[in-house]
C-alpha cells in the first residue's frame, strides 16, 4: 500500500521544484510542527476495558491556527494522519485562509462501539489532547466516520476541563452550539462551484455530462443530490458495500431513499451490481473519487477513461497514477482544491462563533461560492503559467503563502 506521507512528499517536492521554492521553506516543510498521541483507554459496557491508540498532528501554523478533522477509522495510521495535516495546511493556503493544518485520528471501527462507547472515546480524545486545542491554537471538526454529535462531546469535554466557553474550538456541531448552516453539505457544494468552473474551461455541457461517484458517505450523497439538480447524469455510484452502474441517470431521491432502508446502494432497481475497482475505470466524462485515499494508482491509472477526475476524497490518486493521468490528458482537480468547501464553512464557522453572530444559508453560500470561484482561477492560472498538472499548481499557489508567511514571521 502506498504511504500517504511519502505520497505528499512527492508532492510537495514536484511543486517546489517548480516554483524553485526557498529550500529552508521546502526543508521546514517535510515534516510537521509537532505530533501529540496518546492511548485513549475506557471502560466498555460489558464492563471491559479497551484501548485505543490516537493522534493529533500540527503540522504548520505560519497562517494561522492548525485546523483539520478527527478521523475515526481502523485503518487510521501516524503516516496517515501526518499526511493529511500537510494536505489541510495546503488546503486552507489555497483557498486563502488564515489557517494552519492539522488532523486527528484514532484507531477505531466506531460501528463496532454503542452509542456510549464512542461518546466515552470522542470525550477521552480531547482529555487527551485539550491542552494542545483552542479557538487560537488547533481547531479539529469531523472527518471520516465523525459527525456533529461527537463534536458536540468533545466541545462539551473542552469546556469542562478548561471552564469557560469556547465554541470556536471544534467546528461542524450543531446549529444549537454554534455551528454553520451549510456545513453538512459545504464540502459537496464547494466541489459543485469548482466542478462547474473546471467544465466551462472543458468545454462540457452539464445535461450531455456523465458522472461517476465512488463513495456515497456524506460527501458522495451531498454532491450527486446537487448535481443532478445542475442536470449532469449520475450514472454510476458506490459505497463501502459495493457499487452499481446504470444505463440512464439515477433516480438520486430515490437512491439515497434505497441506502437509508437497506445501508447499501446495491440492489436498487434497474441497476448492475458492480465493484468499486470497475467504477472507477467506467467510460464516464467526470470520476469523483469521494471515498478514501489511494484508489488511483499507477496500477489502474491507464485504464481511468473519464475525461475529468475531481477529488472530493484526501489523497485518492497517487503521485505515480497523477503523472500517467496527465500524460492521457486526464484533468485532475485536485483535492485540495475540489474539497475545501468543508475546511471554508468550517472557517465561517469559526469566525460566527467569535463574534457570536450567525448567517443565514443564503450569506452562507454567497461567501463560499465567491472563495472556491477565486481559488479555482488562481490555480487554472498557475497551470497554464508553468504548464503543469492542477494539483502542482495548487501546492505552487499554496506553498507561496506559506512560504511568505514563514518569511514574514522570520521562521526561515
Amino acid at each position: 500500500m502506498n504511504n500517504p506521507f511519502e505520497n505528499a512528499l512527492t508532492q510537495l517536492s514536484r511543486a517546489a521544484n517548480v516554483m524553485k521554492l526557498d529550500p529552508q521553506v521546502h526543508e521546514k516543510l517535510k515534516s510537521p510542527k509537532k505530533v501529540h498521541s496518546a492511548s485513549i483507554t475506557i471502560i466498555m459496557d460489558n464492563g471491559s476495558t479497551k484501548t485505543f491508540p490516537a493522534w493529533r498532528s500540527q503540522y504548520n501554523d505560519a497562517l494561522g491556527p492548525y485546523k483539520g478533522g478527527i478521523r475515526y477509522h481502523p485503518g487510521v495510521t501516524e503516516d496517515e494522519v501526518k499526511a493529511l495535516s500537510f494536505w489541510m495546511t495546503m488546503k486552507c493556503a489555497v483557498v486563502g485562509l488564515p489557517l494552519g493544518g492539522g488532523k486527528g485520528g484514532i484507531i477505531v471501527n466506531p460501528k463496532e462501539l454503542s452509542e456510549t462507547e464512542l461518546e466515552k472515546l470522542s470525550r477521552g480524545y480531547i482529555q487527551a489532547f485539550y491542552q494542545h486545542l483552542g479557538p487560537t491554537k488547533d481547531v479539529p471538526a469531523p472527518d471520516v466516520y465523525t459527525n456533529s454529535q461527537i463534536m458536540a462531546w468533545m466541545l462539551d469535554e473542552y469546556e469542562k476541563l478548561t471552564g469557560e466557553h469556547a465554541p470556536g474550538m471544534i467546528t461542524g456541531k450543531p446549529l444549537c452550539l454554534g455551528g454553520s448552516r451549510g456545513r453538512d453539505k459545504a464540502t459537496a457544494q464547494g466541489g459543485v462551484f469548482v466542478l462547474l468552473e473546471a467544465v466551462k474551461k472543458m468545454d462540457m455541457i452539464p445535461n450531455e455530462t456523465t458522472v461517476a461517484i465512488q463513495g456515497f458517505g456524506n460527501a458522495g450523497a451531498h454532491m450527486a443530490e446537487l448535481l443532478a439538480v445542475q442536470g449532469f447524469k449520475i450514472v454510476a455510484v458506490s459505497d463501502s458495500k459495493g457499487a452499481i452502474k446504470s444505463a440512464n441517470a439515477l433516480d438520486i431521491s430515490a437512491l439515497t431513499a434505497h441506502k437509508e432502508k437497506n445501508s447499501a446502494v446495491t440492489g436498487f432497481t434497474g441497476t448492475e451490481t458492480i465493484t468499486n475497482e470497475q467504477l472507477l475505470e467506467l467510460p464516464v466524462d467526470i470520476l469523483i473519487p469521494a471515498a478514501l485515499e489511494n484508489q488511483i494508482t499507477a496500477e489502474n491509472a491507464g485504464r481511468i477513461k473519464a475525461k475529468m477526475i475531481l477529488e472530493l476524497a484526501n489523497g485518492p490518486t497517487t503521485p505515480e497514477a497523477d503523472a500517467i493521468l496527465f500524460k492521457n490528458n486526464v484533468v485532475v482537480v485536485p483535492d485540495i482544491l475540489a474539497n475545501a468547501g468543508g475546511v471554508t464553512v468550517s472557517y465561517f464557522e469559526q469566525v460566527q462563533n467569535a463574534s457570536n453572530y450567525y448567517w443565514t444559508d443564503e450569506e452562507v453560500m454567497e461567501k463560499l461560492q465567491k472563495i472556491m470561484i477565486t481559488a479555482f482561477a488562481g490555480v487554472w492560472a498557475t497551470k497554464e503559467k508553468y504548464a503543469i498538472d492542477l494539483r502542482t499548481a495548487a501546492f505552487v499557489t499554496a506553498l507561496e503563502r506559506v512560504g511568505a508567511a514563514m518569511k514574514a514571521r522570520g521562521l526561515v
